[in-house]
């Protein structure tokens, strides 16, 4: 009998199972560049990890006064990104030795992420993840993106679990907020290291402030076995 009883796992992608962002980072910057926009920076992008590509693709709109509708911009980004993606994305190594760990003991899982479901499932099939996490929720299937809930609901609405049995796995703030809304708990890995302090951050139950450079797939384990019901 697994140690983990009824709990069950969902996992953002981007940022936390897979070091995306340098993908996303260069589709936004050729995106923007075609659209007058030629000296978007890695600092820039830091503002919008954790946010969806479809709401990303509006902020652009709005805060650098571009003429192309907001579908367009997303339609632009989506494609160069998935070139980028199916060429290689790299899965954090303790990532994965997490979800084979989780696999191994029975524990239900899922993907809750802001990309596309083209991305995820280009991502999940490309780094083999694939095999082991097939219930897949992107944001683009539910009514608002993180920071609100939804996208958490419905993984564990198709997970057949309830909210407080799940925990979430977050790289970013937004993300953070939405498993807090869920009524979920959250193991938060901050993408960027200067966002640790954010307040949304303080909701987490276990935070990693020093990121991926920290966390182990041990550790989680443990944090899991330990916080578990008891019933």
């Amino acid at each position: 009998m697994s140690k983990l009883r009824a709990i069950s796992v969902i996992f953002d992608l981007d940022g936390t199972l897979v070091d995306s962002e340098p993908n996303y980072y260069e589709a936004g910057r050729q995106t923007l560049a075609e659209h007058g926009v030629p000296d978007f920076t890695w600092a820039e992008h830091e503002r919008y990890v954790g946010v969806s590509t479809q709401e990303t693709a509006a902020l652009w709109k709005q805060e650098y006064g571009l003429a192309a509708p907001a579908a367009e911009l997303l339609a632009d980004t989506n494609r160069r990104y998935l070139e980028l993606a199916r060429a290689a994305t790299h899965a954090y190594p303790e990532m994965r030795k997490f979800v084979e760990l989780l696999a191994t003991e029975g524990v239900p899982m899922a993907v809750a992420s802001g990309s596309s479901p083209e991305a995820i499932e280009a991502i999940l099939a490309g780094t083999g993840l694939d095999t082991y996490l097939r219930t897949v929720v992107s944001a683009d299937e539910v009514p608002r993106g993180k920071p609100a809930p939804d996208v958490f609901l419905e993984a564990a609405r198709r997970l057949g679990a309830a909210p407080a049995d799940c925990v979430v796995l977050e790289d970013a703030a937004p993300g953070a907020a939405a498993a807090h809304a869920a009524g979920m708990r959250c193991i938060a890995i901050p993408y960027v290291a200067a966002q640790a302090d954010a307040p949304e951050f303080a909701t987490a139950d276990l935070l990693l402030r020093r990121g991926q450079g920290v966390f182990t797939a041990r550790g989680a384990y443990d944090w899991l076995v330990r916080s578990a019901p008891s019933s």
